[in-house]
């Protein structure tokens, strides 16, 4: 069953990459002729590269690191040991700075995927007639408005369809390519990888220019690990061998045969694999659901991607609304979905067909591959401690694809491939100076802080009266007085009976069990620390956890009575700071554009009082 629904969540990417990547290979800007030898080695190169990159990168290796069952490239970083992840608040470390960049890439992404799958299934229109041409762009623009028009309410109800539809979408894949390769069973030729060495040998340069769409066909490999929590590694293994690879490949297969049998066929080939007519519209009809569902894959993966890196500290606060009780991973992220929404809308505009996206697709998710396979490489050497000619032989069969795919990418950079680039850099230069900001920050708070054993001893000289009730000061010190309790106390002289300096550490594992979440240390004269640890999946809300705290404090809290202190920052963005005024004022304005703690940690806002600091950090 699990199979089953991974069909729809895990595979759309790559179960979609017959609309397009056959045609891109036998493109004629290309420069190489369509004929037997040429078809036959095109499909030998597809075959292979599946086989290599997700056959046996993905699920023979990478799927085995898992960080406590979840997967993707944040969890990754955090299985290297603690020498190659620990980052300084002045910079973030060479191999946090790669990892970031890889997810950052993802985002690229995540923009041209949902835009060129369901433009290039709506593009069979254009094979059913002629006079439907012009509707395309509008038709593939409206679908996806609607797409992400409906991501706030969830994906629980959709989900259920989505295996079974998908699973259809994979028996049609079959089924159309095994007809075509009864017409011509010389393609089984392509079994041979001879024939892909022939190819390469043969045409060299352009050869490796039609690499950059060869890699069509591995598009959507990642998501494999990324959703790996979601279905485990078993289901997801089971449902690509038994249904996914051996339908991919004889769709890829018929395809060439066609081609091979009627050139002419070359300028889209998998809509031309069924009689133009009735039957051409059915399958716009289910290639645009499969797509739809493909490109569904990719915006919850852009969400829980931004969840993550919010709770490590790489990306501002956001608005993170949960659309299902029992499903903790089923999130939606306003601001992350409307800006996919607009940048998608913007590429279909801008390039109006699957064949000019594809220029722009390819170097976003090669680029994470290969920067998966180095940190992969630093987790065999470092933490399981394999012999070195093991790891070394795995990378440079790994990097023989992933480089390969990646240089003949940049190629197309000047063509479209700079807008995945460019959205990847955005998002980089904004997680580094987010991880920089809160870096220093946090340098700050350490410096100016006071020791609570002085604190406490002097605490009746400078607090004048203590009031009933209960008071939640957030830290994120875990040690000493926090600045914004001493500030409270320099101006008003008064302090509740009760009081709990609470902070929240976010741990580089997915969750953390509720018996070890809570630490709970008394300080004397009503002051009590209570430190939550939480996974990097895990949602915080401190009412909630006070409410679990209670047992460890030994004493009821009256918590629809409890005042929260928090403190507001503002970044004057001078040049007697160290972080730089550039640096730092974009710090300020992501600072200011954050989701407020308020929301962010659950508190109830007529609970809060906010005391405001200014600093050049």
């Amino acid at each position: 069953m699990l199979a089953l629904t991974a069909l729809g969540v895990v595979f759309g990417d790559i179960g979609t990459s017959p609309l397009y990547a056959l045609k891109e290979c036998v493109n004629p800007a290309h420069g190489v002729a369509v004929n037997a030898a040429n078809v036959l080695g095109l499909l030998s190169l597809v075959l292979w590269s599946l086989t290599v990159v997700v056959a046996v990168k993905y699920l023979g290796f990478i799927l085995r690191a898992d960080n406590r069952g979840e997967g993707g490239i944040l969890a990754l970083l955090a299985l290297c040991p603690e020498q190659f992840k620990r980052s300084h608040p002045r910079f973030v470390g060479p191999l946090g700075a790669l990892v970031i960049f890889g997810a950052a890439l993802l985002y690229g992404d995540g923009v041209i995927t949902p835009a060129i799958s369901v433009l290039s299934a709506v593009e069979g229109l254009e094979v059913a007639t002629d006079t439907l041409k012009p509707v395309v762009v509008p038709v593939t623009i409206v679908i996806l408005v609607g797409l992400f028009a409906i991501q706030s309410h969830g994906t629980e109800a959709v989900g259920r369809v989505f295996g079974p539809v998908m699973a259809a979408w994979f028996v049609v894949l079959g089924v159309l390519g095994l007809v075509h390769i009864w017409d011509f069973p010389g393609v089984l030729g392509a079994l041979n990888p001879l024939h892909a060495v022939g190819f390469m040998a043969e045409h060299q340069w352009k050869g490796f220019v039609v690499l950059g769409s060869v890699v069509l066909v591995v598009t959507g490999g990642e998501a494999l690990y990324a959703d790996m929590g979601h279905f485990g590694r078993r289901p997801i293994s089971l449902a690509w061998f038994t249904m996914v690879m051996p339908c991919l490949v004889l769709n890829y297969f018929g395809q060439g045969a066609l081609i091979i049998a009627h050139p002419e066929a070359a300028e889209n080939p998998f809509f031309a694999m069924v009689p133009r007519g009735l039957l051409t519209y059915a399958l716009v009809a289910l290639s645009t659901i499969a797509t739809v569902i493909a490109s569904q894959a990719l915006i919850s993966g852009a969400f829980s991607l931004t969840t993550q890196a919010v709770q490590l500290g790489y990306f501002p606060r956001v608005s993170v609304v949960h659309t299902s009780a029992e499903a903790e991973g089923q999130i939606y992220v306003p601001e992350v979905n409307w800006a996919l929404a607009f940048s998608c809308v913007v590429l279909v505009w801008a390039f109006k067909s699957s064949s000019a996206l594809a220029a722009a697709y390819g170097i976003a998710v090669t680029g994470t591959m290969a920067i998966t396979s180095v940190v992969f490489f630093v987790v065999t050497q470092h933490q399981w401690r394999w012999p070195l000619y093991k790891s070394a032989a795995l990378l440079v069969l790994f990097l023989a694809f992933d480089l390969s795919f990646l240089g003949a990418n940049l190629l197309k950079f000047a063509d479209g491939g700079y807008v995945p680039v460019m959205i990847g850099a955005l998002c980089f230069v904004v997680m580094v100076t987010w991880k920089r900001g809160r870096g220093f920050l946090g340098e700050y708070i350490v410096t100016h802080t006071r020791r609570m054993d002085d604190f406490l001893r002097d605490i009746d000289k400078e607090v004048h009266t203590r009031v009933p009730g209960l008071a939640v000061f957030m830290s994120s010190n875990a040690d000493g007085v926090p600045p914004i309790m001493l500030h409270h106390v320099r101006h008003n002289r008064v302090l509740h009976e009760v009081v709990i300096l609470f902070t929240m550490t976010t741990e580089h594992v997915p969750r953390i069990p509720k018996a070890e979440r809570i630490t709970v240390t008394a300080l004397g004269k009503g002051f009590h620390r209570v430190h939550v640890h939480l996974g990097f999946m895990q949602t915080v809300n401190v009412p909630a956890l006070l409410q679990q705290a209670q047992e460890k404090l030994g004493f009821p809290l009256r918590l629809d009575d409890a005042t929260y202190y928090l403190g507001r920052e503002t970044f004057v963005a001078g040049k007697r700071g160290r972080m730089g005024v550039w640096a730092e004022t974009l710090f300020g304005f992501l600072s200011r554009n954050a989701r407020t703690a308020t929301a962010y940690f659950g508190i109830p806002p007529d609970r809060v009082v906010e005391l405001g600091m200014q600093l050049d950090l």
